[in-house]
């Protein structure tokens, strides 16, 4: 293993030294007899495989962890103060609440980590034992996330402040509440990214690539936002949105007297076009049955539990909402922007009509990128020419789907494609 000075002074581990404390680990956090916390402070741990292990709680302060395997590796609360990722493999990782303060992360490819609440801040980072001299106050470091991959990652609530995130992509990554006051972005791509409330005051935006952003709650004035790309990106409600809810509240009412009676009474809602964001929680659990939000905004919205049979939904942006355990049998969702959506328990599957006839649900050429689908019920459901990368489907019902021309590089839970 070559010698560098970010490694000196650190002892090295064998893969099979590692597996042994990874055992006695996991042995401790499930309560179970002879395990130990795992302990890795100033250790050179580099290139070594950590892929789908639980280190919850774990301390890997100031180690060396360049280029190693973490796929699905658990580090929930786990402390990684001051130490080096450089191009390590985090994709799926569970970084919850994790210490990343004065980490550096350059190159690291954390696509659909979770990164939720994570700190990486700046942080006074010592020298190995040994090499420290009398009295000397450790030098404070900025978080390095240069080149990183955050794409389809979820980072709400992280800290960011003042990182270094030079050409980072953060592509329909989740930074709701995420703090990047001061943070060095320049030139990264946040297209399609979900900033819903993140501060960036102090932060520098030039040339960031913000196409199709969710903005809203985001101040920018005190950015620096030269060369920033912001077609298409979703700022707060208009004044005529916000005007418009009381109105947009009596489609609702309408729409559950007309289910209530049967169709005597009331009639489908016809949200076309709407901004629906106004109107908050009120369509949680709501009967939508057969309305139409063609083109509608509903991005970040809570429809858990919604009836939405035979709703239609062709070119709606509905981008981090929640539609968990709703009923979308026979929903025309064609086009629909549905990236990181979360629809799990949720039911996609055929509307019977008739003793003979039923209508799938439809979701051709829409975006169903990163979604969060496990246990949904997609029998029959029509999705040619959609994108499913990253979704998650595990223990989802497909049978009789149609995949013709469906993108599913990275998601979980799929058949084998023939």
């Amino acid at each position: 293993m070559p010698s560098t000075a970010a490694n000196s002074g650190r002892r090295a581990l064998s893969q099979a030294e590692l597996n042994l404390i990874l055992d006695s680990h996991e042995r401790f956090i499930s309560g179970r007899p002879g395990g130990k916390r795992a302990s890795l402070r100033f250790t050179n741990l580099t290139g070594l495989d950590f892929s789908n292990r639980d280190l919850s709680d774990a301390d890997f302060s100031a180690s060396v962890l360049e280029r190693c395997r973490m796929f699905g590796v658990k580090l929930e609360r786990a402390n990684l103060f001051g130490a080096d990722l450089g191009k390590a493999d985090l994709r799926k990782a569970n970084l919850r609440r994790a210490d990343l303060r004065g980490a550096r992360l350059r190159g690291a490819n954390l696509t659909q980590a979770d990164l939720t609440q994570a700190d990486f801040r700046e942080g006074q980072v010592a020298a190995p034992p040994g090499q420290s001299s009398p009295g000397a106050k450790p030098p404070a470091r900025p978080g390095v996330i240069d080149d990183a991959i955050f794409a389809g990652a979820t980072a709400d609530g992280a800290q960011f402040n003042n990182v270094s995130g030079f050409a980072a992509d953060f592509t329909d990554c989740s930074l709701r509440g995420a703090c990047l006051n001061g943070a060095n972005l320049k030139d990264a791509n946040m297209a399609g990214a979900i900033l819903e409330g993140a501060a960036v005051s102090g932060t520098n935006l030039e040339g960031v690539n913000l196409e199709g952003a969710v903005l809203t709650g985001v101040d920018t004035t005190g950015a620096r936002m030269s060369g920033a790309k912001l077609k298409g990106s979703l700022i707060a409600p208009s004044e005529q949105a916000k005007a418009r809810a009381p109105m947009l509240l009596e489609a609702v009412k309408g729409n559950t007297l007309w289910c209530q009676t049967g169709g005597k009474e009331g009639r489908p809602a016809m949200f076309d076009g709407q901004d629906l964001r106004p109107l908050g929680g009120a369509l949680k659990n709501g009967r939508l049955t057969a309305a139409s939000f063609r083109g509608a905004c509903l991005v970040g919205m809570d429809l858990s539990g919604a009836q939405l049979q035979g709703a239609m939904l062709e070119q709606a942006d509905m981008r981090g909402a929640i539609l968990a355990g709703a009923d979308l049998r026979g929903a025309k969702l064609a086009g629909a922007n549905l990236t990181k959506v979360d629809l799990r328990d949720a039911c996609l599957g055929a509307l019977p009509l008739t003793a003979e006839r039923s209508s799938p649900a439809t979701l051709s050429k829409a975006s169903l990128r990163y979604v969060q689908a496990q246990a949904a019920d997609l029998t029959s459901a029509v999705l040619d020419q959609a994108d499913l990368r990253g979704a998650d489907f595990t223990g989802a019902i497909l049978r009789g789907i149609d995949l013709n021309l469906v993108d599913t590089s990275g998601a979980m839970g799929m058949p084998p494609q023939t």
